[in-house]
């Protein structure tokens, strides 16, 4: 791993480095990526970025503005394990060259900009972020979508709906029964080996692993592990885990899924995320009020549970989010928080004494978001429920799912959709704003996007399960 533009270059020299990916995150959250010989890499690539060509890039610029830069972040360096070639991968952050300043729809650019927003207001001066992305391993997957016909098919040699397959060379048994797949040992969790390689690569690429293990659904669900890191480097980890996840399972044959909600009838994938601020070396969510957090803690979670219509536009920006986000399958539905209780939205997880483990666990996201705009939207909504000493009301520590219908009606919920929580974005951004950390069309290329590629294109699509429903009327 190396630390500076310096390292980097003695590095490609010392090794010998041919080639040199340059990555990089779209709008909606996918990795692009563009490979240069080492000859193309000096020291101002450091600075004033490699060009490109941004015209193709989903919600960037038109094509008669698409010159624009790569800038390469040093830090983020690490050898691909997947290339037959030497190959070094740099993270970048995107330049605007016509003005020399970063770009304002760049991902990346507005992670650092709510960090530095953090730091303007005085509270603190770091933002520590850990995700817990789920994911699907699949052995099959098929899908297609014309004028005549939509399907799709996914299936897994650990699916319970294969327990009476004759395919398999012998049927061996021991499918996990659905939501049952939380921590069996082998032989029905057949994914040990599978996933400890996972792992291991990522360490290779400067990701600081912890764990792995099986999930709860069946057919095989699954989660690793890292260690929190600050904001912006928790977001590169997380696009490196996914990056690693996938070309691990693709090397044996398999495919991976992060949508939160593949399968029918059994718990989605989501992305509990981890955050707390720190101050001079210090944390700042630890205290003496409830569940051992301090004021401005609970200040935090004010501005989450209040703008969380609209944050979940980022941290759940896919009409398949709202699929997850139902009840009954573990998903946190009520905007509510408890301590060490899964079933609210934000969870106070028990750390002990140590004030650095004192944190929330935001447990809406889901891993179809951008880790970048994700972060930072949380963070600008914890800023604003500090700057504005936002109360989170009294805390809810019952299962609020075994509530009664009256009980229930009087916490507010997720939105149902992704066009509701778009809608509540469209009149509640302002704390996104703040600071000039989200641009006002930053937010209104969001909306457009997602209402013209997703909500609008789903709207206009018959379903299968309509044809079961509808066809013989």
């Amino acid at each position: 791993m190396a630390a500076s533009p310096q390292d980097v270059l003695n590095l490609i020299r010392e090794k010998d480095i041919q080639m040199i990916d340059l990555k990089f995150i779209d709008l909606p959250g996918i990795w692009q990526h563009l490979t240069v010989h080492s000859s193309q890499i000096n020291e101002s690539s450091f600075t004033e970025g490699v060009p490109f060509d941004g015209s193709s890039i989903r919600g960037w610029k038109a094509i008669n503005e698409s010159d624009m830069s790569m800038v390469l972040d040093p830090s983020t360096a690490w050898m691909d394990p997947f290339t037959a070639e030497p190959t070094l991968s740099i993270i970048c952050s995107i330049l605007e060259p016509r003005t020399g300043q970063p770009y304002s729809r760049c991902p990346r650019v507005i992670a650092k900009k709510a960090v530095d927003y953090l730091k303007s207001t005085g509270i603190g001066d770091t933002a520590y972020f850990g995700p817990e992305a789920e994911f699907f391993v699949f052995e099959d997957v098929r899908f297609d979508q014309t004028e005549n016909k939509g399907y799709y098919y996914v299936d897994s040699v650990e699916g319970r709906w294969n327990s009476g397959r004759m395919e398999e060379g012998g049927n061996l048994g021991y499918k996990p029964r659905y939501k049952e797949g939380y921590f069996p040992v082998p032989p029905t969790d057949t994914m040990q080996d599978l996933r400890t390689e996972m792992l291991l690569t990522m360490a290779k690429c400067g990701v600081p692993i912890e764990k792995h293990h099986h999930e709860v659904a069946t057919g095989g669900q699954n989660e690793l592990g890292f260690r929190f890191a600050e904001l912006v480097q928790a977001a590169d980890y997380l696009m490196t885990y996914k990056y690693c996840i996938k070309n691990v399972a693709r090397k044996h044959g398999k495919t991976v899924t992060f949508m939160p909600k593949p399968l029918f009838n059994d718990n989605g994938s989501g992305m509990h995320t981890h955050q707390s601020i720190w101050k001079d070396g210090q944390p700042l969510f630890a205290g003496d009020k409830y569940a051992g957090l301090s004021q401005l803690a609970l200040w935090y979670i004010g501005g989450i549970l209040k703008h969380a219509p609209a944050l979940l536009a980022f941290t759940n920006p896919t009409t398949n989010s709202y699929k997850r986000l139902v009840p009954g399958f573990e998903a946190p539905v009520n905007l509510a928080y408890s301590q060490g209780n899964r079933s609210a939205s934000i969870r106070i997880p028990l750390s002990g004494n140590n004030p650095k483990a004192k944190r929330l666990e935001f447990r809406c996201p889901d891993a179809t978001s951008n880790p970048y705009l994700a972060f930072a939207a949380m963070l600008c909504a914890g800023i604003d429920g500090i700057k504005n000493q936002i109360d989170p009301g009294e805390p809810l520590d019952v299962d609020i799912y075994d509530l009664s219908p009256e009980e229930l009606a009087k916490i507010p919920s997720t939105p149902g959709s992704l066009l509701d929580a778009l809608k509540a974005l469209e009149t509640d951004h302002d704390f996104l704003t703040a600071g000039g950390v989200f641009t006002e069309d930053l937010i209104t290329t969001w909306i457009e996007y997602k209402l013209d590629n997703e909500v609008n294109p789903m709207r206009l699509r018959p379903h299968p399960y309509e044809f079961a429903l509808y066809y013989d009327c």
